[in-house]
C-alpha cells in the first residue's frame, strides 16, 4: 500500500535477533559467493600464445578453467592467440596440443576438434577485429590516430624525463569523421585508440569487488593534457591483445575467465571495452602468482618449470603434475591431497586463495610416490608405462647376458613388475628407481664386511653367525611351487631363534630371556638384507626373495655364507642347546615338498 501524501512510510517491524540473523546470513552469502560454483554450465577457455611452451603456471591456468567447465557440465575451449607473428616459435603450437593432451586436458572446442564459433586461431580472425573496431569508431567510443611514431616517442620521452605518467593528448580525437575516413582510405598509417571515459571496478571471483573505479579525467600538468586511451588496432592492421581477447570471449560466449593476477591491471580496460560494445562481460577470477621459496616470481623462461622438463627429463606422471598444479592456490576439504584428474573434476570449486603461492617441489615428489603406489596397486596402462620405462633404463645399463642368469627364463618386464609393486613407495622416476634397486640387476654383489645390527658387547646377548647361516639356509628349503611373498613372510615370522642367542657367561644358568627371539629376528633381517642386496634399501625381505627367485636367492645366501665362515661368537659365552634347529616343524607341510 502506498503511503498517504505528507506521511512517512513506516518500516515493517523486525525483532533484533531476526535482524542479526538476516544480516549474518547476508554477510555469509556475500563471502561464500566468491567460492560458489555458477548455477549454469560454465564456458571457459585457455588461450595460450605459441611464442613459448607450456609451463607450470600456464598448466594451472588451463587446469582451473578445464575443471570449472567439467564441474558445472560446461565446455572447455582452446584458442590460439597468435597475433604476435614475430615472436611465434615454429612447432610451439603443436607442442601445446601435445602437452595439453598428455595432461588429459582435452578441449571441447578449438583447433583440431573444431566447433561452432571458429576459427579458433586469432590470426584467422583479423577481419572480425577490424569490423568491431570500426563499430567503436562509428559509435564514438574509438578514433583513428595518425600521429607518427616519432611524435609519440618524443611525447613519451618528454613526459618520462619530467617524471609524469604516460598518456596521449588526443590530438587526433577531434578529427571529423570524413577526414578520418579519407585519410585512412588513402592508406595513411594510423592506429585505432579506445576513447576511454572511465575504468570501472569489477567483481572478481577470488578478490571480490576490485579495481580503482578510475575516470579518465584530464591529467593537468605544465606540458599538456593527456588521457589513458589504449591502442586497439596497431599500425599493421592487427589487433592488440586486449581488443582480440574481448571480442573473442564475447563471440565465443565465454562465461568465466580464470587467469593469473598479473592480468588484474588489464581487467578494468577490458571492462571499459565491454561497456563500449554494450556487451555483458564474463565473470573474472584471478589466481595467485607462483613464487619460489624466496618470494621471487617463477619465470616462464626457466626451463625447470617447462612441461617438457617435468615430463621428459624428470619422468613425472601426468597425474602427478596435474595434482600438483591443482594445489597451487586451490584449497579443499578432503583428507588427502592425492587426487587424479577424474577426482578433481568432481571436487573442484572456486575456493581459491589470495596472495602469492609458494611452489614447494618437495610436495611434487611426495605426490609422485603416492601416484606410483596407486598405479602399482591398480595396474593398467600407467603401470605398464612404469615397467617399460624402468626396463628401458635397465637394458641400457646392464648387459643382457648377465641379466639372464638372474631372470631364469623370465622376461625383463615380468621381473621388474613385481619389483615396482614392492617398492612403489620410493618411485620418483625410472632412472632413480633402477639405480636404487641396482642389486636386483647385478649377479655379483659388492658387499662390505658384515657388521652386526647390534655391536657386540661382553654384557649383552649375541647372535652367532652360524645360527644366521642355518636360518638363512632353512628359509631357502621352500620348493619353487610355494616360493611366494606370503610363504616367506610366514616362515620368517614363525622361525624361533631365541634358543640360538648366545648369552653372557653371567646368565649361563638362566633361561633365555623372552626378548631374545625379537633380537634374533632383527639380526636375521639385517643379515638377509646384507646377503641378498648388500644392505641396500629396497623392498622387504619376503618380497626380495620372491622377486629374485629361488635359485638366485639360494646362490646369494651361499655366497654370503662363504664370505662369513670365519665369524664366530665371542669367547666366554654359553651357546644354548638347540642353536642349530635339526627339525623343520616350523615349516609345516612345506618341509616335505622339496
Amino acid at each position: 500500500m502506498r503511503p498517504q501524501p505528507g506521511l512517512l512510510a513506516r518500516r515493517s517491524w523486525t525483532c533484533i535477533q531476526c535482524r542479526a540473523c538476516s544480516s549474518t546470513s547476508a554477510g555469509a552469502q556475500a563471502r561464500n559467493s566468491k567460492n560458489k560454483l555458477p548455477d549454469v554450465p560454465a564456458r571457459t577457455r585457455f588461450a595460450p600464445s605459441p611464442t613459448g611452451y607450456l609451463h607450470l603456471g600456464s598448466l594451472r591456468t588451463a587446469l582451473f578453467n578445464y575443471l570449472l567447465a567439467k564441474r558445472t557440465g560446461g565446455q572447455f575451449l582452446l584458442r590460439i592467440e597468435d597475433t604476435d607473428q614475430k615472436r611465434t616459435i615454429p612447432g610451439a603450437e603443436q607442442r601445446l596440443y601435445d602437452d595439453l593432451q598428455w595432461a588429459g586436458l582435452n578441449w571441447d572446442e578449438g583447433p583440431v576438434v573444431g566447433g561452432p564459433y571458429g576459427p579458433y586461431r586469432q590470426s584467422e580472425r583479423t577481419a572480425l577485429y577490424r569490423s568491431h573496431a570500426n563499430d567503436l569508431i562509428s559509435n564514438g567510443h574509438a578514433y583513428r590516430c595518425f600521429c607518427s611514431a616519432e611524435r609519440l616517442d618524443s611525447m613519451a620521452q618528454h613526459r618520462s624525463q619530467a617524471g609524469l605518467a604516460p598518456g596521449y593528448d588526443r590530438k587526433c580525437a577531434d578529427l571529423s569523421a570524413e577526414e578520418s575516413e579519407n585519410r585512412a582510405a588513402n592508406g595513411e598509417a594510423h592506429i585505432v585508440r579506445l576513447k576511454v571515459e572511465g575504468y570501472p571496478m569489477f567483481n572478481d571471483l577470488v578478490y571480490g569487488k576490485t579495481g580503482q573505479n578510475k575516470t579518465n579525467n584530464k591529467k593537468l600538468d605544465f606540458i599538456d593534457r593527456v588521457y589513458d586511451d589504449p591502442v586497439m588496432i596497431k599500425s599493421d592492421g592487427h589487433p592488440t591483445y586486449h581488443l582480440a581477447n574481448v571480442v573473442d570471449d564475447h563471440c565465443m560466449k565465454i562465461t568465466h575467465v580464470i587467469r593469473g593476477t598479473e592480468w588484474m591491471p588489464s581487467t578494468p580496460m577490458h571492462m571499459a571495452l565491454y561497456n563500449a560494445f554494450k556487451w555483458t562481460p564474463p565473470q573474472f577470477g584471478h589466481v595467485p602468482l607462483l613464487v619460489d621459496q624466496s618470494g621471487q616470481k617463477l619465470s616462464k623462461r626457466n626451463a625447470d618449470i617447462d612441461l617438457s622438463s617435468f615430463k621428459d627429463k624428470q619422468g613425472i606422471f601426468a597425474s602427478t603434475l596435474v595434482n600438483f598444479a591443482s594445489l597451487l592456490g586451490w584449497s579443499h576439504s578432503q583428507k588427502s591431497d592425492v587426487m587424479n584428474l577424474q577426482e578433481l573434476e568432481q571436487l573442484f570449486n572456486l575456493k581459491i586463495t589470495r596472495g602469492n603461492t609458494v611452489v614447494a617441489f618437495e610436495k611434487l615428489w611426495f605426490l609422485q610416490k603416492a601416484h606410483a603406489q596407486r598405479f602399482a596397486a591398480s595396474g593398467g596402462p600407467e603401470f605398464d608405462e612404469m615397467v617399460n620405462r624402468v626396463s628401458s633404463v635397465v637394458e641400457q645399463t646392464h648387459p643382457l647376458d648377465k641379466l639372464n642368469t638372474i631372470l631364469k627364463g623370465r622376461t625383463l618386464s615380468e621381473y621388474i613388475a613385481p619389483l615396482i609393486r614392492a617398492d612403489a613407495k620410493s618411485y620418483t622416476g625410472a632412472l632413480e628407481f633402477a639405480e636404487r634397486n641396482s642389486t636386483f640387476f647385478t649377479p655379483k654383489l659388492d658387499r662390505a664386511p658384515y657388521a652386526p645390527a647390534t655391536p657386540a658387547s661382553p654384557s649383552a646377548p649375541e647372535v652367532p653367525m652360524q645360527a644366521l647361516h642355518t636360518a638363512a639356509a632353512a628359509l631357502t628349503l621352500v620348493p619353487p611351487s610355494h616360493w611366494s611373498i606370503e610363504t616367506h613372510r610366514f616362515n620368517i615370522n614363525s622361525y624361533d631363534g631365541s634358543g640360538a642367542v648366545v648369552l653372557p657367561e653371567t646368565e649361563s644358568d638362566s633361561p633365555a630371556p623372552p626378548a631374545t627371539d625379537k633380537m634374533f629376528k632383527k639380526e636375521l633381517y639385517h643379515y638377509l638384507r646384507w646377503a641378498l642386496s648388500a644392505s641396500a634399501p629396497g623392498p622387504g625381505i619376503p618380497e626380495t626373495m620372491a622377486i629374485l627367485g629361488r635359485d638366485e636367492t639360494l646362490r646369494r645366501v651361499q655366497d654370503a655364507k662363504a664370505s662369513t665362515q670365519t665369524y664366530g661368537p665371542s669367547d666366554g659365552r654359553r651357546i644354548p642347546k638347540g642353536t642349530l634347529p635339526e627339525d623343520q616343524s616350523w615349516m609345516g607341510t612345506l618341509a616335505t615338498k622339496r
